[in-house]
Parts: C-alpha cells; structure tokens; sequence
C-alpha cells in the first residue's frame, strides 16, 4: 500500500516538474505553452522505463474540468459576451453540431464506420478546446471582439458537444435512435444546466455576502464549480452548461460582493489553480500516446491506412471549421439589413484568424477514453480503439499544425490589437480620478479645517489626471505619504468614489468587466497600502 502511495506522489511531483520546466521552456521559445506540454508529454511516454500514466476520463470531467471552465467564465466580460452572442451561438451550437454530422457520414462512407459509431466521433472531435483556445488568444495580439467569440465559444461547445456524445453513445449501445426524443432532451438537459447553474451562482452569492473573511471566501470560491457540476450530474443536466452559467452570474457581482483584501488574495490562488491543472492536463494527453498505439496493435486495419484515415479526418476537421464560419459571418448580415446596421461585414482577416482557431483538447480526449468498451448486448463497441487513435491525432494535429501557425498566420494577415480596451480604461480611470477630485472639492467648501491634507491629496489626483491625459505629473515618481490619519480618511473616500464611479460605468455598459477589474486592481491595491500604515 505504502509502495502505491509512493509511486503516485512520485509521479504527481514529476508532473509538477514537467509542468514548470517545460513552461519555462516555452516562454523562453515564444510557444504557446499548451503546445509544448503535449509534445513533452508525448516525448516523456516514449521514454521506456517510465511508470505509464493512464488518464481516467471521470477525472477529467470530475476534477479537471470544472475548476478550469470557472475562472474562464468568471472573468469573461458580461457586457462583450452578450454583444456577440449570435456569433458565438453560431459557433458553440451550430458548427458543433455541423461538425458531428459532417465527420459522422464521412467515417462512414470513407471508413466504413457504423452511423452511429460515426456520430460518437464527431461529436467527440467538434468542441475546440476552451483551455487552448484561451491560452493562445490571450498572449496574441489581436482585436479584443476576435478574444471574446473564441473565448465565448469555448465556453458553450463543450455543453453542446457532450450532449450529443451522450445521445450518440446511448445510440450505439441500445441500436435506436429518435431524433424528437434527443431533441427534446437536448433542450431540457440544456435549460437545466443553466437553470442548476443560476442556482448555485445565487447560493454563492448569499454566502459572499455574509462572510468577509478572505480564506474562507476563497475556499468556497474554489468549491462552486464542483458543486455546480455535481449538482448539475445528478439531475440528469448539463454539468458544463452549469458551471459556466455559475461563473458568469458571479463574475458580473464579485466587483460588488468582495473585498479588497479577497480579490488581492483569491486572485493568484486562482491563477496558480488554472496553471498547474493546465500543465496537468496537456502533458497527460500527451502521456496517453503508448496507451492509444498499443489499444490499435491488434487491429485489423494496415498501419498505412490508419495514418490515411487520421490524415483525412484532421483535415476534414480544419476544413469543416473553415467552411462554417465565413457564411455564418456573411450570410447573416446579407439576409437581413438590421444585423447589418447593428453589426457591419468584420473583416475577412478577422474571419480568417476565427475560422484557423480550432484546436482540439482534453475534452475530446476524454469523453473517447469514456466510450464504453461493450454495448448493451455484450458486444464491443464498435471501432472504440479506432476512435480513440483518430481523436488523439485530431488533438494533435490541431494544436500543433493551428496552434503554432497561428501567430505566423496574424502577423501575415496584419491583425493588429484596435487599442479599444486600452481607450476604454484611460477614459474610465479619468471619470473615475475626476469624480474623486470632485468629492475632495466639495468636502473642502463643506469643511474648511480640513484643507491641508485635502490639499496633499488634491495634488495625488491632479497628477493622476495629467498622467491619463498623457501629461507629465507635477510630482512624477514621488511616493503616496500618509501624513495624518484624517489625511487617510480623505484617501480612502476618494478610493470608495473611484471604485463606485467605475462600477457604475461597467453596470451601464461603458466599459467590459475586464476594463473594470484592472482599475479595480489598482484601487484595491492603493486601499491595502492604506490599512497598512493605519
């Protein structure tokens, strides 16, 4: 037993070394990490000698998966993800159910796969990965609205995806199929997850609200997502759907809902969680190489058309995506004149970068390794070491041949960052510093003996102001000093007007949730400086 627990702590500390030093490797080679993982990943399970990792699908869907869905819907901007909310329905719902059809008549008739063998593929290889897609966005620069549909996509596809994996598996297992029934269930499993997320989100919510105390806050913080999931599995609903409707209900309200002391706390916890559950889990697909070609040894079909097969679904893939996404941009708005004054044609470079952004993931890999090994009549399922091999080269054709001409491809196209959330935060830092200023003025015609340290502090605001305005501070490079405790009375108002100020601009749609947390930040960090020398 000692000797089991033994080898598991040396394999979990091995990972977390492979984790850092391949990150490492990665940021010195400008790769977007993700790619890199896999391909150590794939290198470590070549290695012989080394005890090999299986990776168990339930652990994926259980473990990984919600704590790294959370965070990525907690901060996506509310304002910006309903804005484009029919570019992102298009993609997320349409072209992954575009997708399952397309591969799953393709298996069949170019590989001879059962219908619904075929379905259980396509659905498996339709969802871009939300973990990929969000790594690699991020770092590039590109206008935000191209970050907002990818990252807005990966959020839903997975719920889509997983659903129709479901009614495609149940399809295999039992020989029936019934197109009413499984559209039916796909609204209820949907509506459900959402309306099981809303829940939980609330809960949430209510507690935040009553406890201010940052550790606890934040265990609770990472404890949602797996009550959302959970809760959402055994009623039969969508997990996904309900840990991504969860983060996004909290998301809008944690600027309201927390204190300083808990974002500047909960905020690296966070970024330390989504980092090692991210090497974790590309360096596991990659791990999974020996597992998948020793699955296929004994299998009839040569080894020439196994790789012909998994060249053609590959491609088909990327094509599949290339060839949905340039209607669902232009037909819209050629059929009707409202989207169009509403939303003008977006440029075909823009269109290109969205269409080429189509890595696939953990997702995939998991819900194939979770294909049953026999269907309901003792029989094996039908192609399961053949679906697995063509999904795992699906995951790495993607993330290697997209992933890392994805830069290459940006900068041919010209794409280039549009400055909009940049605009956005300096006019917003400005009303914000304005606002304060304008309450020190009134505060001083309202009480006179308090003009010195209104003075000193007027001075912090006026320099903040030309600093904004891309003047040169008065002051530029002196130190904040706290020379009385009413002067620090007079800063921490000014600080709770900046933070009203910028959430009322995010609450009227000026400004993205993103636009807000920066500031925030640094409000947050100016009151912490504050309690400090109290």
């Amino acid at each position: 037993m000692l000797a089991d627990v033994n080898g598991v702590v040396e394999i979990f500390v091995g990972l977390l070394l492979s984790v850092a030093v391949l990150a490492l490797v990665a940021r010195k080679l400008h790769i977007p990490y993700p790619i890199l993982f896999v391909v150590g990943g794939l290198l470590l399970g070549s290695i012989h000698g080394l005890p090999q990792v299986r990776l168990n699908p339930d652990l994926v869907f259980l473990f990984f998966l919600p704590p790294l869905l959370f965070p990525a819907a907690l901060f996506t901007s509310w304002r910006d993800f309903r804005l484009n909310l029919r570019p992102i329905s298009l993609l997320a719902i349409g072209l992954v159910l575009f997708t399952t059809i397309a591969v799953a008549y393709l298996a069949h008739y170019f590989m001879h796969l059962p219908l619904a063998a075929g379905f259980v593929l396509g659905a498996i290889i339709s969802p871009p990965d939300a973990i990929a897609a969000t790594a690699i966005a991020e770092r590039l620069k590109v206008p935000r609205r191209i970050v907002t549909i990818l990252e807005g996509e990966s959020l839903v596809n997975d719920a889509t995806a997983l659903v129709a994996y479901r009614f495609a598996v149940v399809a295999v297992a039992t020989g029936s199929f019934s197109l009413a029934h499984a559209s039916g269930q796909f609204f209820i499993v949907g509506i459900g997850g959402i309306l099981t997320g809303l829940a939980v989100g609330w809960l949430a919510q209510q507690f935040h609200k009553r406890v201010d105390d940052a550790p606890i806050e934040i265990t609770v913080s990472l404890l949602t997502p797996f009550a959302a999931y959970l809760l959402a599995e055994r009623l039969g609903v969508s997990g996904v759907l309900a840990v991504v409707t969860a983060g996004l209900y909290l998301g809008r309200r944690m600027p309201e809902l927390l204190t300083f002391k808990t974002r500047l706390q909960g905020g690296p916890v966070w970024e330390m969680v989504e980092f090692i559950l991210n090497g974790f889990v590309f360096i596991l697909i990659g791990l999974q190489l020996p597992g998948v070609l020793h699955a296929l040894s004994g299998h009839e079909i040569p080894v020439h058309q196994l790789v012909w097969f998994a060249l053609v679904i590959s491609v088909a893939v990327i094509a599949i995506r290339i060839l949905w996404v340039f209607p669902a941009a232009y037909l819209p708005r050629l059929l009707s004149k409202k989207i169009r004054q509403r939303d003008p044609y977006p440029k075909w470079q823009h269109v290109t970068i969205i269409a080429w952004t189509g890595m696939r993931g953990v997702v995939s890999l998991a819900a194939a390794l979770a294909v049953p090994l026999t269907i309901q009549s003792g029989d094996p399922f039908p192609d399961r070491d053949l679906i697995l091999f063509l999904t795992f080269i699906v995951i790495l054709a993607t993330l290697i041949v997209q992933g890392l001409s994805l830069p290459a491809l940006i900068r041919w196209l010209g794409v280039e960052d549009d400055g909009s959330m940049e605009k956005e935060e300096r006019e917003a830092r400005l009303k914000a510093n304005q606002a304060a200023l304008a309450r020190l003025n009134e505060i001083g015609e309202r009480e006179p003996p308090k003009a010195n340290a209104l003075q000193r502090l007027r001075v912090e605001y006026e320099d903040h102001i030309r600093q904004v305005e891309g003047a040169e501070p008065e002051s530029a490079g002196t130190p904040l000093r706290l020379f009385s405790s009413e002067f620090e009375r007079l800063s921490h108002e000014a600080l709770q007007v900046e933070r009203q100020t910028i959430l009322k601009l995010r609450n009227d749609d000026a400004i993205s949730d993103e636009v807000l947390r920066r500031i925030q930040r640094d409000i947050d960090l100016a009151e912490a400086r504050l309690q400090r020398h109290q």
